[in-house]
């Protein structure tokens, strides 16, 4: 596209030093490094990085324009537009000929759960003989039999984003199911993306060091349900008690479903029993009661399975054959990850007070009458820190014995982080305090019984560890694999 008409299509206040409309416009960047000749650089505006700061090397490389918030001062070829944040969205689109308009597009969102519902999702579409892709904190990737590309944001960036939904047409995929996180709502991410539908798991404390307040997170995930218009559908969990603040703020055009434990809901589950088996229940929808019987264990795993139904309801997928297809499925890479036996060891990556508590919960059911439930996590650095306390009550409140540890302390002090959690114990009689991960994994191996259940939170899929001064490789389930095998 030349750069006159990428500039025709959207709106600015002031263009500054351009002499040639007629060049090409070879893409997108925001990092200055990255910046190839015949790009646009558009200066976002973070947090700890402010872009108009770069604007002088991505010129250097060969950029064509800045767009900026601000005048530069400089005689750097520069368009002056209200927000960057929003326009390199628009730009990002614009640049692929808007291609998510040409697919049909699922967003999941909520705090927990959108791992694990948009993979379900995947299977469906594909066992009902339609192909889809997949984009969420794992990764990208084109079926599930594809292995997964880049991981750097659950959402990525605009212009990753829109060249992905590219790609994704380019090797006729019709269908993408998407993880939308609040940070890509707020931070305009996901402004030019036309969704077809969206799923809300749940919406519990996360993020906080960012929205502030838990209003503000709200308002970040109502924003995907507000992008739906007449024909599009929404999935909502209708346990959740932010449930009705979503339905009101839902066009009375779309198609709303409702999915949980409550007998107002569209899908609903009853007679609930878990084993070491995984999780069984009735399903019913509209009045048809079907058995379900999963290979995945706990109650988060009987509503990530309504969600999908509900979903298989939307797209008017058959429900008998949904729930077989759903039935087989062992679940999600560090999602309650069942890695070693005698003793059972599980990994997951509950982070927030509320994963803890169901992830705890569900160890609980499966673990022996003679056996302990020993807990190992950490919290993570330069992140909501209100959360820590709560984590550490809960952990003592539901696991018999409590091992503190780090997660991702990034530029955080971890010995204060720990302290942080410790503020939640009562009592700490029963706490192993070990910063280092690995050390703290070999605590638990020395104090677990054949018969006792190890969750090991926090980290779940991930291989790295975040430090002050550098990213080290570390995985919890080769970690547990190395030392209880």
């Amino acid at each position: 596209m030349r750069l006159g008409n990428l500039i025709k299509e959207i709106q600015f206040k002031e263009i500054i030093n351009i002499k040639n409309f007629d060049d090409m416009v070879g893409g997108i960047s925001y990092s200055s490094k990255n910046t190839k000749p015949n790009d646009v650089f558009v200066c976002l505006t973070g947090e700890h990085v402010d872009g108009h700061e770069y604007a002088e090397e991505a010129i250097e490389n060969g950029a064509l324009v800045c767009f900026v918030e601000r005048r530069l001062n400089t005689d750097a070829p520069q368009i002056i537009v209200d927000s960057t944040a929003a326009v390199i969205s628009e730009l990002s689109s614009l640049l692929y000929s808007n291609p998510s308009s040409k697919l049909n597009i699922i967003g999941v969102t909520g705090t927990n759960g959108k791992t694990t519902v948009t993979h379900l999702i995947q299977k469906l579409f594909e066992e009902f003989g339609q192909k889809c892709a997949l984009v969420g904190t794992l990764g990208h990737r084109f079926s599930c039999d594809t292995a997964y590309l880049d991981a750097k944001h659950t959402t990525p960036q605009a212009p990753e984003l829109q060249s992905l939904f590219n790609t994704i047409n380019e090797k006729c995929i019709d269908n993408v199911v998407m993880e939308v996180s609040s940070h890509s709502l707020v931070q305009h991410r996901v402004d030019h993306v036309d969704f077809n539908g969206a799923v809300f798991t749940n919406l519990t404390q996360d993020h906080l060091d960012f929205h502030i307040t838990m209003a503000n997170y709200f308002e970040a995930k109502a924003s995907l349900f507000t992008k739906l218009v007449a024909g599009d559908f929404a999935v909502i969990n209708i346990d959740d008690e932010y449930a009705e603040s979503f339905l009101k703020i839902i066009s009375p055009t779309v198609r709303v479903f409702t999915y949980g434990l409550s007998s107002k809901a569209d899908v609903m589950a009853k007679d609930i029993y878990f084993s070491g088996k995984g999780a069984s229940f009735t399903c019913v929808v509209k009045n048809n009661k079907y058995k379900v019987d999963l290979s995945m264990n706990g109650l988060f795993s009987v509503y990530n399975v309504l969600a999908a139904i509900t979903t298989a309801c939307a797209l008017n997928f058959d429900i008998e054959k949904t729930i077989r297809v759903l039935e087989k499925i062992p679940g999600v890479a560090g999602r309650f990850e069942i890695v070693t036996t005698k003793p059972t060891v599980i990994v997951d990556y509950a982070h927030t007070p509320d994963g803890l508590e169901n992830v705890l919960k569900t160890a609980r059911e499966i673990t022996p009458r003679e056996g302990k439930l020993i807990c190992l996590f950490g919290c993570g650095g330069d992140r909501d820190a209100t959360k820590r306390p709560k984590m550490g009550k809960i952990a003592e409140e539901l696991a018999d014995t409590v091992i503190i540890t780090s997660d991702n302390p990034r530029t955080e002090n971890p010995q204060q982080i720990i302290t942080d959690v410790l503020a939640g114990f009562k009592n700490i009689n029963n706490v192993i305090v070990e910063p280092d991960r690995e050390l703290a994994i070999k605590e638990a191996y020395k104090i677990a019984k054949i018969n006792d259940v190890v969750i090991i939170a926090g980290k779940g899929h991930e291989d790295y560890q975040i430090l002050a001064d550098k990213t080290i490789h570390f995985d919890d389930r080769e970690k547990v694999r190395e030392i209880f095998c």
